[in-house]
């Protein structure tokens, strides 16, 4: 009785609310953008139309026995929302030795199409675990309506939501809306919901879950929990924000249970601490040491190496090599305002060359009285750039001897590789540190020597390798503490103003030796990059760091893996995104594609990958028609140290028993070498400069 009441209560306020007039509804998505039980923006069980904020992302827990959800939620793109999740069921047995509870990983996607208007509600579609177990799968389309500060949503979904539940355990992504629309309309039901924010920290909610959990047969929790209806299909919560990146969930759900919820929310790419660098100016010897000197030295001590600073045919040059700088028109910024109290009276044209081990990426030229002007505030910012211009097709510069050059280097850094849902246990890890040292003899030559060590270690599994197992035994290699990671020498050459030629050679990285070769250019300004390339290695042997395996000693091993590719890129330097498709031949011998996207937010680089191939060659069901995929992440260090750093981390995660799809873990591909040092990017870079 007193439950109806309370849902009889809500509804009078809401209908209050709709009478309000329209010029009360609020802007945007927000505040109504916090996240379900499971992680995806909602109100308990059921999505809303809203989606986080663009270039956002939310990390979470929650807790409505018997199910246990830790979640991670990003939007790449205005309007999409992308999430990934854990579930666990509690008490639920896993049936393998090692894991006690049932657990299930999954990914889920949301796209509002029609962002909320004055006349119009907030339009979405969304698709829940559509791959793999398919243990909570659904797809639904669902709208959502602000008349502040109430948020009313009314949806429509199959699956989890649904009459019936869903295939489960495919290879294939599905989604029934579209593939079979009649079926996914006969199964939908409808759900709906209201949420009222009274105050900025404060809201409560109220949803009907058409949930069918006694007939969910698919879910493991049914058996146990659900063989009976739940007692109410009414949820109820409140959400409490005691700041703004932080939220605490308590529901009372199902008509018999309390859950609770934490997240925490942040924007992509912004500094835990500001990042300041000071400026190294080189007015200080003033007199007492010749200009050229003093611009190198301060040069130097600002992070760069490799360093020219010459006069030819009335022209100045400085060369330098970026070791600092995570943009480089950064790094020409801070030369400038090094360079700017230096500069002589004589000569017209001031060119700043960036290198990298030798090679030019980029010249940035100007006038040199432009230079003073800027300085002198008798240019704007905007004036300045728009005077001065950069070019990337420069294969040579007029320069000899240079100072400061780095000719031995080194690095180390802490590493996490994560491996989830292995039979022998559900969460293998190992935490640790790499370390790397280089030597460059010469311009574009690299010997490179990588050491790892993972004294926290607990990489097994129980899984056999498989038909060709190119990376269904990598745990073999995983599994050690200590480990000679690569030795090899790197060779980059430049051949004229675009093209560009690598070559490898040696202990390529953890599981392979051989040789690699790739040729590169970027063409339409960097809208596309182009290349060949291809790879032929042997496998080391995981027990002996610089011995290689034979088929003679594993008949499942050959004598040679070959790989060939045509790899193409294409750069919507407007959005930050791009797009890789590597078309050819992969370790194991299947032949197909692989796509990758990725998208810049601020230096973070998050990226998705989904393989197609012909899986004919393999013997074994488990790669049989299997796509390999796979997600993640690259993190600037400049993000947590307050200064300035090139260093970046990366993480990724994918099924790592499976060989279809399979390349080598190429050192420092031409893509990546070039990188954003083309026009496009370049003339979108530039306006940051003095910013």
């Amino acid at each position: 009785m007193w439950l109806s009441r309370c849902v009889r209560a809500f509804l009078m306020l809401a209908c209050l609310a709709a009478f309000l007039p329209l010029s009360f509804v609020h802007a945007g998505d927000e505040p109504f953008t916090s996240p379900a039980n499971w992680g995806g923006t909602g109100l308990m069980e059921i999505p809303t139309a809203r989606v986080i904020r663009e270039n956002s992302y939310r990390i979470g827990f929650g807790d409505i026995r018997p199910y246990r959800y830790f979640y991670g939620t990003i939007s790449p793109l205005r309007g999409l929302e992308a999430g990934g999740r854990i579930t666990e069921l509690l008490n639920v047995p896993s049936g393998l030795e090692n894991q006690k509870n049932f657990k299930d990983k999954a990914v889920d996607f949301k796209f509002q199409f029609l962002p909320e208007s004055r006349y119009l509600p907030a339009l979405a579609v969304g698709i829940m675990d559509p791959h793999g177990t398919r243990v909570f799968p659904s797809q639904y389309i669902v709208a959502s309506r602000q008349i502040y500060p109430f948020d009313f949503t009314l949806g429509f979904g199959n699956g989890r939501f649904g009459k019936n539940p869903l295939i489960a355990n495919t290879e294939n992504i599905k989604f029934e809306m579209l593939t079979d629309t009649k079926d996914w309309m006969k199964d939908s039901q409808f759900f709906w919901g209201i949420q009222f924010v009274p105050t900025e920290k404060l809201a409560f909610m109220v949803e009907y879950s058409p949930i069918k959990y006694d007939e969910q047969t698919a879910d493991p929790a049914q058996r146990k929990y659900f063989e009976d209806p739940v007692p109410s299909k009414y949820n109820f919560g409140l959400r409490y924000r005691p700041v703004k990146w932080a939220e605490l969930d308590l529901s009372y759900q199902r008509g018999n249970r309390i859950g609770a919820g934490v997240s925490f929310a942040f924007d992509i790419g912004v500094p835990l601490l500001p990042i300041y660098d000071p400026v190294f100016r080189s007015r200080g010897m003033a007199g007492a040491v010749p200009a050229d000197e003093r611009v190198i030295s301060a040069l130097s001590r600002a992070g760069f190496s490799d360093i020219q600073y010459y006069s030819t045919n009335g022209e100045w040059w400085l060369e330098a090599q970026n070791d600092k700088y995570y943009y480089n028109v950064k790094a020409v910024r801070i030369i400038l305002d090094i360079i700017s109290d230096a500069l002589p009276e004589k000569g017209e044209t001031l060119h700043i060359v960036l290198k990298k081990n030798g090679i030019p990426l980029l010249k940035f030229s100007t006038a040199i009285e432009d230079v003073k002007a800027l300085y002198t505030e008798e240019l704007t910012s905007g004036e300045f750039l728009y005077l001065s211009r950069t070019v990337t097709g420069i294969a040579a510069t007029p320069g000899n001897a240079s100072a400061y050059r780095k000719k031995v280097n080194y690095g180390i850094k802490p590493s996490l590789e994560t491996f989830l849902n292995d039979p022998s246990g559900f969460f293998k890890y190992r935490l640790g540190l790499t370390g790397w040292t280089g030597y460059y003899p010469w311009s574009g030559g690299t010997f490179i020597a990588g050491v790892e060590g993972y004294p926290l270690n607990n990489i097994s599994t129980s899984n056999e390798p498989l038909s060709v197992p190119v990376r269904s035994d990598i745990a073999l290699y995983k599994r050690e503490k200590a480990a000679l990671g690569r030795l090899l020498f790197d060779q980059i050459q430049r051949f004229g103003p675009h093209l560009f030629a690598k070559a490898s050679v040696g202990l390529l990285e953890i599981e392979y030796a051989g040789i690699d070769g790739e040729v590169a250019m970027p063409v339409l300004d960097g809208r596309f990059f182009l290349g060949v390339g291809g790879s032929a290695v042997r496998k080391r042997d995981p027990d002996s760091p610089l011995a290689l395996l034979t088929n003679d000693d594993d008949e499942k091993v050959k004598d040679l893996y070959t790989t060939a590719f045509f790899n193409v890129r294409l750069n919507i330097h407007e959005m930050e995104l791009s797009v890789d498709a590597k078309a050819g031949r992969f370790l194991a011998g299947d032949k197909g594609v692989r796509f990758t996207v990725s998208k810049v937010i601020n230096g973070v680089t998050i990226r998705a990958w989904y393989s197609f191939t012909d899986t004919s060659v393999f013997s074994d069901n488990i790669n049989k028609d299997y796509h390999d995929k796979g997600i993640g992440v690259s993190i600037p260090l400049r993000l947590f140290k307050g200064t300035d750093s090139r260093t970046t981390y990366s993480y990724s995660l994918s099924p790592w028993t499976r060989d279809t799809g399979q390349d080598i873990d190429h050192y420092n591909t031409l893509f990546d070498f070039i990188d954003r040092n083309t026009k496009n990017y370049l003339d979108k870079d530039r306006q940051m400069m003095y910013k």
